[in-house]
């Protein structure tokens, strides 16, 4: 029998466990774990994020700066939200002024599934390029919209217009009244602007894997809603392609956070990119690795669309090609054993294992992510070097 590991290094690296706690909670409450039952290794917090809420916090610890901007929410009220900096080069994070979090403590409703707005985060790219940024990388998870990015291109300088020359109505629902975009007052600022997406989904922009009808439930849509909706989406699609020649609907990631992937693919001729890969290369994730680390990844959830390389799985394939030992923290998992090593995962630990109803899951996550540091602690201490 070989004999146990020496003294290493630990990198906790977890997304969020949405809905309960951050990535950088879920890192905390593992490292106190971990520290106890391994009081010599040294142990890293770095928590990532693919593109959702918590990316401008990512980027922020690895030594980004920070920048306050107060900017529209998703339902015009203002809101206070934030983006990073290094140079020239900016991060803005979607769900700082249009996720799920920024809707009123009721949460997403049919009302705000038609009216969702992505004006502030147009507004927070302005603010980017109004102060030198010359790149911008957006991540657009975790949106409650489903406008298309309408509402982030006219806060850009846009105008949507009815038959009648008014400026179309917010959210999704405006875009039925759509019948001209009008580009002639894009900010000229955006011309020296890279844009690049962090976009983790390939759906197209329209039917049955399109933004409303996959997405737009988790936003308050009820199947009234999604049609219409979908029938706005329709709408804005042809607007778009009559205003600028090219019809990219079927573009793969154009459905991405309520067809805001179409909106700025079409009309800002951004490039759309798999957000966790952009991410982890931007907080220096493999300076942490090697074959001396076990790298912790984790997420609420770990399954199918986990293996698709979310986040947790993109950073478990760059560990194994440093020759990392890797382990998954999950709330739950509907994993095989053999999928999750086929992605580099050595070994799964969730929340359920030691306690089995899921509310008190969510209800004592800290508690539950130290203990569970404490089981990766033991085994990362029992495997040979």
């Amino acid at each position: 029998m070989s004999p146990p590991r020496g003294p290493g290094r630990v990198v906790l690296a977890p997304d969020s466990f949405k809905g309960s706690v951050s990535a950088a909670e879920v890192a905390a409450a593992l490292a106190r774990g971990v520290r106890a039952e391994l009081p010599d290794v040294e142990v890293v917090e770095h928590p990532i994020a693919d593109g959702g809420e918590g990316t401008v916090d990512a980027v922020v610890r690895a030594g980004l700066r920070r920048v306050e901007a107060t900017v529209s929410g998703p339902l015009g009220q203002p809101v206070q939200g934030a983006y990073a900096v290094a140079g020239r080069e900016a991060v803005v994070e979607l769900a700082e002024a249009a996720g799920l979090g920024r809707l009123p403590p009721s949460g997403p409703s049919p009302v705000t599934a038609r009216t969702a707005t992505t004006r502030g985060v147009g507004e927070l790219v302005l603010h980017a390029a109004e102060n030198g940024a010359t790149t911008v990388t957006l991540g657009i998870g975790g949106s409650c919209t489903t406008d298309g990015g309408a509402g982030l291109v006219t806060a850009l300088g846009a105008r949507l217009l009815t038959a009648d020359g008014r400026a179309a109505g917010p959210g999704g629902a405006g875009l039925l009244e759509a019948a001209r975009l009008d580009l002639s007052r894009l900010d000229p600022r955006l011309r020296g602007v890279r844009l690049v997406v962090a976009c983790d989904v390939d759906n197209p922009l329209l039917g049955p894997d399109g933004a409303a009808a996959v997405y737009a439930p988790q936003k308050g849509a009820g199947p009234e809603d999604v049609a219409l909706l979908e029938q706005g989406l329709r709408r804005w699609a042809d607007v778009v392609a009559d205003a600028t020649g090219t019809d990219l609907r079927d573009l793969p990631g154009a459905g991405a956070a309520g067809g805001v992937g179409f909106g700025l693919a079409a009309l800002l001729g951004a490039r759309l990119q798999p957000g966790a890969p952009l991410l982890l290369e931007a907080t220096a994730f493999h300076r942490h690795l090697g074959p001396d680390a076990l790298i912790v990844v984790g997420e609420g959830s770990f399954d199918q669309q986990s293996l698709r390389g979310k986040g947790p799985v993109a950073a478990a394939r760059l560990a194994k090609v440093a020759s990392a030992r890797v382990v998954a923290v999950a709330g739950r998992s509907t994993v095989a054993v053999e999928d999750a090593k086929a992605v580099g995962v050595d070994a799964v630990f969730t929340l359920v294992d030691l306690e089995p109803d899921p509310r008190r899951c969510v209800a004592e996550a800290a508690r539950l992510l130290e203990e569970t540091g404490r089981r990766v602690g033991r085994w990362w201490a029992a495997q040979p070097p």
